[in-house]
């Protein structure tokens, strides 16, 4: 057996111990090396998702894990990535049961937010902005921000509140982090969420939007309101959102 097919059995050994032993190998050894590489990823996997793996008793969430680390193809080696390859095996691969919650990927999503906003890259003070500028800057949204929708209130999730149903209406999110580098969120009405993922879209182009192209942008689906209503209810949305350092200047 040539080189590559002895570190591609011992590979698939690690990941499932049900195959053969690869030949040669002591068990001992083969266990503590399997023992290793699962409880590393287990365990970045349980502090990235810590409400979701609250509400599993250990051996179904060890289960759950396992599953991952048996069947899903990671396209990365990196492991604060990793969280991300959990929630794509949760969509994608995993067959959800009646034991696991039914807001069960949407809680992985927003937690996954969390994860995401807490280690992004910081905001440099010259992009921050202040009220005077908004008028005359361009605006795009933080990397150390994200803009989610969900059908259930998952920022309430936890062992004690489990809900069973969406919620009559949708919950609109902005998950930050703040200028004391804490992770917080902020509820957000369909309007103002329906601007700011506008802005996070014109952000991609790295050259932000104005406050007038918004504007613009608002009459479009709103023709019934002149562009001084709009400035008045939109203006204000702005002014907090950048004290926030939710949204800042492209340069």
């Amino acid at each position: 057996m040539g080189f590559m097919q002895v570190q591609q059995q011992f590979m698939d050994y690690i990941r499932d111990p049900s195959l053969p032993l690869p030949e040669g190998i002591e068990p001992r050894r083969m266990n503590i090396y399997r023992e290793l590489f699962f409880n590393n990823i287990s365990g970045f996997v349980s502090s990235a998702f810590p409400v979701l793996n609250s509400l599993y008793q250990d051996e179904q969430w060890q289960a759950l894990v396992q599953k991952f680390f048996r069947s899903h193809d990671c396209q990365t080696p990196i492991f604060v990535e990793i969280a991300s390859e959990f929630l794509a095996f949760l969509q994608h691969q995993y067959q959800i049961t009646q034991d696991d919650p039914i807001f069960m990927l949407q809680l992985a999503h927003y937690e996954l937010l969390e994860l995401c906003v807490a280690v992004a890259p910081d905001t440099p003070s010259s992009q921050l902005l202040v009220s005077g500028d908004l008028a005359q800057r361009r605006l795009c949204l933080a990397t150390c921000a994200k803009v989610a929708q969900y059908a259930f209130d998952v920022q309430h999730i936890s062992v004690d509140y489990q809900p069973i149903e969406p919620t009559p209406q949708a919950n609109f999110f902005c998950v930050f982090r703040d200028l004391t580098e804490q992770v917080a969120f902020l509820q957000l009405t369909p309007l103002s969420a329906q601007v700011l993922a506008y802005i996070e879209q014109m952000s991609l182009s790295q050259q932000g939007v104005t406050v007038e192209a918004i504007i613009v942008w608002l009459s479009e689906h709103y023709p019934q309101m002149s562009n001084d209503t709009l400035l008045s209810g939109c203006l204000p949305l702005l002014q907090q959102l950048a004290q926030k350092g939710i949204i800042i200047s492209p340069t």
